[in-house]
C-alpha cells in the first residue's frame, strides 16, 4: 500500500515521536508498504525514509517543481499530486503545515471524493480537541457520522495496522 506521512520538520518536545515515527517506518518497510513523501521537508522526513529503506521498504518522493523563471510554484497541483499517489494518509502530531495537508484529505474523504483512510496519529492525545470539534461539528449538525467516515484516530501502531487491515 502507498502511505502518505504527513509530519513536521520539527521534532518538537516529545520524545515518543521519534521513537513512533521509527517505529512506523520500520513496520512500513518489513510489511512491502511504499512511503510517499515530500521531499522539500527535512529533519524527521529524513529520518522516516531512513527507517523505511532500512527495513527494506520502497519510497516514493513526490518532490514539487521549481520554475526556473521564479515564477510561484502551483502548490494546490503539488498537493494533489501526493494525494493522487497515496492510498492510505498518516498524520503525526505537527504544526499548521502538517493540519493544511491533513485538512485537505480529510475534506476529501468526507466528500467522497477520496476513498482512502485518513488517519492522525494520535500519540499521547496529541489530537484530542480535533476530535472533539469534529465530533462538535455532528452535534451541531453540520456534519454528520457518514461524512467523517473515514477519518479515523489511532494511539498507536497497533491501531494504524488496524485500520489499514480494515480499508
Amino acid at each position: 500500500m502507498h502511505i502518505t506521512v504527513y509530519l513536521d520538520r520539527l521534532k518538537g518536545t516529545n520524545p515518543d515521536l521519534v521513537r513512533t515515527l521509527h517505529e512506523l517506518g520500520t513496520w512500513m518497510g518489513q510489511n512491502g508498504h511504499t512511503l510517499i513523501y515530500d521531499s522539500s521537508k527535512t529533519g524527521l522526513t529524513d529520518a522516516l525514509v531512513a527507517d523505511v529503506l532500512a527495513a527494506g521498504g520502497t519510497v516514493i518522493d513526490i518532490a514539487p517543481q521549481f520554475s526556473t523563471n521564479a515564477e510561484p510554484q502551483d502548490s494546490s497541483a503539488h498537493k494533489e499530486r501526493v494525494i493522487e499517489v497515496g492510498g492510505a494518509f498518516i498524520a503525526f502530531p505537527g504544526g499548521t503545515g502538517t493540519l493544511e495537508e491533513i485538512a485537505e484529505v480529510m475534506s476529501q474523504v468526507s466528500l467522497k471524493q477520496l476513498k482512502a483512510p485518513c488517519i492522525l496519529y494520535n500519540l499521547n492525545g496529541y489530537y484530542d480537541h480535533l476530535k472533539a470539534l469534529l465530533e462538535h461539528m455532528i452535534e451541531k449538525d453540520l456534519s454528520s457520522p457518514d461524512r467523517q467516515q473515514g477519518i479515523h484516530f489511532a494511539a498507536g501502531l497497533a491501531e494504524i495496522q488496524e485500520i489499514l487491515r480494515q480499508a
